[in-house]
């Protein structure tokens, strides 16, 4: 197979999908595995046994009555689009009423199924139910698209997951090593604590700048810290938790912790968001699971 290909129209799109599946299969190694499209829907579903009470999200389309629909299905790689869905109820009726989650209706993350693209994405809802979002995608390749919200009245919240393809120049690239410490914008980040199969853990992220703790970490969603945690191969959506909600707009830092709910064994890439200096920085993490 060569390097390279030109992704255009149906066929070079069935090219990304088994492409990228290609190159996750090597890259996540024993307690992982690739994603198998579900007949007729090519929606990912988890190929590993895990306990009903430690079950992941966004692995279904359809769950509790409520669908993702996507509208949009393809986008091209690093132009800029538009991204178009609905929830869809039981009755295939658009979901209008919903509740309040860390400060906002409903969260969109958007991540490469090499788990090296990630978008956190906050959407406006039309009259009718339809949710929008301008959105740039840097690389060509298959994505799985995520919607974490709780309709208004329910007890407890859904995360619905469905597939998007990226067009355009495709190279198979595999996530970072495992490492504690990583880089974003200046910034440096570093980790405690791990994850353990099976059960849930808590994880400390410290904040630096220069060598010296960032003691200023601004309120984001609610708390000082927003962390998504997905699982190499199927991109199982886990549980996680803040420790502390910020407190009426005051700063705080340089540690921001989370409690993870971990499916199984395996390896996951952890996406920490925290705003700084009034802007939002990513620091994204390889982690594997003790066994």
């Amino acid at each position: 197979m060569k390097p390279f290909q030109t992704i255009g129209a149906f066929s070079a799109a069935l090219a990304v999908v088994f492409g990228a599946a290609y190159g996750i299969g090597a890259a996540v190694g024993p307690g992982t595995s690739a994603a198998t499209p579900a007949a007729g829907h090519g929606e990912a579903h988890a190929q590993t046994a895990e306990s009903p009470d430690l079950t992941p999200a966004g692995l279904q389309v359809s769950e509790s009555g409520y669908t993702l629909d996507l509208e949009t299905r393809s986008l091209s790689a690093g132009r800029p689009g538009t991204l178009r869905f609905a929830v869809r109820d039981a009755h295939g009726e658009p979901l209008t009423a919903y509740a309040t989650e860390h400060t906002k209706q409903l969260h969109l993350i958007v991540a490469s199924r090499e788990l090296t693209a990630f978008r956190h994405l906050h959407p406006t809802r039309d009259a009718d139910g339809t949710w929008s979002t301008p959105v740039d995608l840097p690389t060509a390749g298959s994505y799985r698209v995520f919607a974490d919200f709780r309709p208004a009245g329910a007890k407890e919240g859904l995360t619905l997951g469905a597939d998007l393809t990226v067009t355009g120049r495709y190279e198979a690239t595999a996530p970072p090593a495992p490492s504690a410490t990583t880089t974003v914008d200046g910034y440096t980040v570093t980790l405690a604590g791990g994850l353990r199969a099976g059960a849930e853990s808590d994880l400390t992220f410290t904040v630096e700048r220069g060598g010296r703790p960032v003691t200023a970490l601004q309120p984001y969603l609610g708390a000082y810290g927003h962390l998504v945690a997905l699982r190499s191969g199927d991109l199982a959506y886990l549980h996680v938790h803040p420790h502390d909600e910020a407190k009426d707009g005051r700063t705080s830092g340089p540690d921001v912790a989370f409690a993870a709910t971990t499916p199984s064994a395996g390896a996951y890439r952890l996406f920490l968001d925290f705003k700084a200096g009034n802007t939002v920085h990513t620091a994204a993490f390889t982690v594997r699971t003790d066994h």
